[in-house]
């Protein structure tokens, strides 16, 4: 479904990305782990075409990822984001915020638009807040109604991007919990993520990070229990013993 071939990207003197290689099939969630500045975040925007890329290829379905080609609206329409700063408009009460997309971008009818948008709101237990501003809400919510928003737009894949690193500690279980719910209804994700009970409970495969470049990757009982690169063993053993 998501085919990236030989990514290269810099900011300026700093090579972020350097020879990415990946293939995500459809049904797939794939789990990318690593240090702050490894190219994560990167990689995310590429494929969303939110930043542009130096060298080699992505294609989403047989799309071509380019911010200035025919297939970007396409694109962004078909792979949704997920933010970890949630991106909700402050403006607006919830269910707008959700229906934002599928009306102004997909032009869909508003009644239409807001029958879909209160389904997911329960969907993601948040069908009482419907009436709500973002401000009104607590971190966990806010990242819930942000998936709602997702969603709403019908997409073929998710992406990701460390969605619960800006929640306090008990709130990241009600966000992981509706994950795991779409994972086990088959949705394509793609998950920069620091959670690898999450990683290795709900993931397909695990890819490790480091520098721009891919280190290691598997299934997640191989590259979380038993990894066999010296740097994949060195990040576990901090993420997991903290000083």
């Amino acid at each position: 479904m998501i085919s990236i071939r030989d990514i290269h990207k810099s900011f300026g003197s700093n090579k972020v990305l350097d020879g990415i290689s990946l293939e995500v099939a459809k049904g797939e969630v794939l789990c990318i782990i690593g240090p702050s500045g490894s190219g994560k975040s990167t990689i995310l925007r590429c494929i969303n075409g939110l930043e542009s890329y130096d060298q080699g290829e992505i294609r989403i379905e047989d799309k071509v990822v380019d911010r200035k080609g025919e297939h970007i609206r396409w694109i962004r329409t078909h792979v949704s984001m997920v933010f970890q700063r949630f991106n909700l408009f402050p403006h607006r009460s919830v269910i707008e915020n959700v229906i934002e997309g599928p009306v102004f971008v997909k032009k869909q009818p508003r009644e239409l638009a807001l029958e879909r948008a209160r389904a997911l709101l329960k969907q993601v237990g948040l069908e009482n807040k419907a009436d709500a501003f973002p401000k009104e809400l607590s971190g966990g919510q806010q990242q819930r109604v942000a998936i709602a928003r997702a969603l709403a737009m019908e997409p073929r894949a998710i992406l990701f991007d460390e969605p619960t690193s800006a929640l306090d500690p008990e709130l990241v279980g009600e966000v992981l919990s509706v994950m795991r719910s779409l994972a086990e209804q088959g949705m394509t994700m793609l998950v920069v993520t620091h959670e690898m009970s999450f990683a290795k409970e709900v993931a397909d495969r695990v890819v490790f990070m480091d520098g721009g470049k891919i280190v290691e990757e598997g299934p997640p009982a191989e590259i979380l229990a038993h990894p066999k690169q010296e740097r994949t063993q060195d990040f576990l053993r901090r993420v997991t013993h903290p000083m």
